[in-house]
């Protein structure tokens, strides 16, 4: 399959760029279906709100921790979730025993 430069709209800020050819057979060798709706800076724009300056996934990126009691031993501890309070949380040390059992 021949692929051809194509000019595309960003959806965030309106920039018109280029999905290169060479972009385009990558997309395919990916699976990748959809085109990409953001120009390469909005891309990066939003990789860097949603992960830190890490790029992706959790790889130095810190998670924001949640204090709360652990419902087992009554320890403090932080989890990397907010707790709603309509299930107990526990500590590390109580939830792997709890999880063994």
């Amino acid at each position: 399959m021949s692929f051809k430069d194509k000019a595309i709209v960003c959806s965030d800020c309106g920039a018109t760029f280029t999905f290169s050819a060479e972009e385009q057979e990558f997309f395919q060798s990916k699976g990748y279906s959809n085109e990409p709706k953001r120009c390469p800076t909005c891309r990066q724009a939003r990789k860097t709100e949603r992960f830190g300056n890490s790029g992706g996934g959790y790889g130095g990126a810190r998670r924001q921790m949640y204090p709360t009691v652990c419902a087992e031993c009554g320890k403090d501890t932080e989890v990397p979730f907010e707790p709603r309070g309509d299930k107990p949380v526990y500590c590390s040390d109580c939830y792997r025993k709890n999880k063994a059992q």
